[in-house]
């Protein structure tokens, strides 16, 4: 398995390290030791995480072919986490979503996402082109 977020990320992680390392501590505390070597969760997770820093949807900055494979992935390598999201949230904001509650940071526009306005940005199918 080979995960190459863009180069463009490399960049950006020198300004952004602590968050690349919050998400990649996250992913790891969801990781399924059975998924693969240790080296190989470390691997994905560090992929994963510097694919955050990216503009596009985390499935294109992973540079897969869909939010499916991204999806797939997920239920592979981090089932625990994968589970967490039933409300099959857009993978980029639901692991920053994850992230605030870490630190107890609730913020959001209405009380809960059921009733919140921008729903529709956080859920539902995606688009080829458009951010995360």
């Amino acid at each position: 398995l080979i995960l190459q977020p863009p180069p463009a990320n490399a960049a950006r992680r020198a300004t952004r390290d602590d968050e690349v390392d919050d998400v990649r501590r996250l992913l790891l505390d969801f990781a399924d030791p059975q998924a693969g070597t240790a080296a190989q969760i470390a691997e994905v997770a560090e992929a994963v995480a510097v694919a955050c820093l990216g503009d596009n949807h985390l499935w294109q900055d992973l540079q897969l072919p869909s939010r499916d494979e991204l999806s797939a992935l997920m239920a592979h390598w981090f089932p625990a986490l994968k589970a967490r999201n039933s409300g099959d949230m857009k993978w980029k904001k639901f692991l920053y979503k994850q992230l605030c509650e870490r630190e107890q940071v609730f913020v959001c526009k209405a009380p809960s996402c059921a009733v919140c306005s921008n729903q529709p940005l956080c859920f539902g199918p995606e688009t080829a082109a458009g951010p995360a």
